[in-house]
């Protein structure tokens, strides 16, 4: 963090005590700075596509305004609600448990029984952590698993939430679109390291998986390597009886090319046995059965634990990457760990419950807001400007500020707006949650100006030009940034 926005943490927020109204009382004009405005008229969005606010960290006056009440689609700047909430219901030490158990005792080298797998819904649940967790098991003295591996979602209500639910857009294999569950294995994916020269295609995959098998149909094209995507079609994929899978690649890879990239294409419990099999063979084991569905027994006993890495971090990786799987992971835990959850709730209900009940314990009002899954790649999810800076404004008096702080991506240096702003008055000054939807464009986070003081920034662009509008709302944070609410707009 920047020295300055440090310290003007500790002055305003600590050493004088300064406190703020949650529910920000905007009173600026409606004003539009010209930068700002002059893209919006390029782009062809009119401001009644717009909400936009500004004001100082710890004030509720606002300095600029413009229908900062109408309740917008956020795209990922929704990460910002659930984040913050996790952090301030859960605490930045919070860490979810993953188990290795069985109701027999193993005997002589073998488990002579159901082996069971419980998630925690730990969103970091990598295939290294698994492969652990099976060298922690072999190391016990098992060697033959002789029963099947049954495997145990009921952290969350409903188990399999991803079932039968519509392809949120055209490419439902891509890691963005994948639907978690308490069991997330490395969300799923299987990676592919393709290389192409003038006449062959090479490639490997991770993580180690047995019983699969890939068939490259991909035909050489003279697209450019940036777009290796255009003639690229989804694999086919086909498990037979026997769990033997195979991966078929399909469409057209440019000449000269070199990639790395990862899909979703996996039945998540044939996933899971593929390398839960691979990884347990190569440590020596046998495995004479297979991963089904199912519910611990109620006299199983652990064998292993392994616990993901904490709060804090996970809730970096989220808003840093804005991994839209983790963020939704977040969110039914909050649900799950809502002591205040009915019988037959879910877990998506008790989330909303209990984010709903923090706005109102933090006098922030929630007409118009609407929740679905708190990673905002939903068409369905909305919150104000208002909402949004008023969730900042409590942010920044909060014990876990720094940890939420630290979280966001820098402008110009790292996360997503790494590439955004750079050599700017923002640069490494502004700390930005980004958020991009087909029709929606927002940001939202903190600035410190040039003069050293802070500000809350929200910008949100719902229109059918949002994506060319964008730099709107970069120009929106380097007019902050350089000063100009101060200077141009004076009490």
């Amino acid at each position: 963090m920047n020295k300055n926005f440090q310290q003007f943490y500790c002055i305003k927020l600590v050493c004088f005590g300064i406190f703020l109204l949650p529910h920000v009382v905007a009173q600026a004009q409606e004003f539009i700075p010209p930068s700002v405005k002059l893209v919006l008229q390029e782009a062809d969005v009119p401001t009644t596509s717009i909400s936009l606010l500004v004001l100082p960290l710890g004030s509720n006056e606002a300095k600029l305004a413009v229908r900062e009440n109408m309740a917008m689609s956020p795209a990922s700047t929704m990460k910002l609600v659930t984040t913050f909430i996790a952090l301030e219901e859960l605490g930045p030490t919070f860490r979810w448990k993953t188990q290795l158990l069985s109701d027999v005792e193993p005997r002589n080298n073998r488990l002579k029984s159901t082996l069971f797998f419980r998630g925690g819904g730990a969103p970091d649940l990598s295939w290294e952590r698994v492969g652990d967790m099976l060298r922690t098991l072999r190391n016990k003295g098992i060697r033959h698993l002789q029963g099947n591996v049954v495997v145990d979602r009921s952290y969350f209500q409903p188990q399999r939430f991803d079932l039968n639910v519509p392809a949120f857009d055209e490419t439902p294999d891509a890691y963005y679109n994948v639907i978690p569950d308490a069991l997330l294995v490395q969300s799923n994916l299987i990676g592919f390291d393709i290389e192409s020269s003038d006449s062959k295609i090479k490639f490997t995959t991770f993580p180690p998986l047995a019983q699969l098998t890939i068939h490259n149909r991909l035909k050489l094209s003279d697209v450019a390597c940036a777009e290796w995507e255009k003639n690229w079609q989804s694999p086919q994929v086909k498990t037979d009886y026997l769990y033997r899978t195979s991966v078929t690649l399909l469409g057209e890879f440019p000449r000269n090319c070199k990639i790395v990239s990862e899909f979703n294409i996996l039945d998540r419990n044939v996933y899971i046995e593929h390398l839960i099999r691979k990884l347990w063979l190569e440590m020596g084991g046998s495995w004479t059965g297979h991963v089904v569905d199912g519910v611990t027994s109620s006299s199983a006993k652990i064998l292993v634990e392994k616990s993901s890495d904490t709060l804090a971090d996970n809730v970096k990786v989220i808003n840093k990457r804005s991994d839209n799987a983790m963020a939704r992971l977040l969110y039914v835990t909050l649900g799950a760990e809502n002591k205040e959850r009915s019988e037959g709730v879910t877990s998506f209900q008790a989330a909303q419950l209990r984010l709903r009940q923090w706005f109102k314990k933090n006098s922030i009002d929630d007409e118009g807001l609407i929740l679905d899954n708190g990673s905002g790649l939903s068409r369905s999810e909305r919150i104000t400007a208002q909402q949004l800076a008023s969730l900042l404004q409590v942010a920044g008096k909060s014990n876990w500020f720094a940890e939420f702080s630290a979280s966001l991506p820098i402008v110009g240096v790292d996360g997503t707006m790494r590439k955004r702003l750079t050599g700017s008055a923002a640069a490494a000054r502004a700390r930005m949650k980004t958020g991009t939807l087909r029709d929606t464009t927002a940001v939202a986070g903190y600035v410190l100006d040039v003069s050293g003081k802070t500000w809350v920034v929200v910008g949100i662009i719902n229109d059918p030009n949002a994506a060319k509008a964008r730099p709107a709302l970069d120009a929106l944070i380097d007019w902050v940034a350089s000063g100009s609410p101060a200077t141009e707009l004076r009490e």
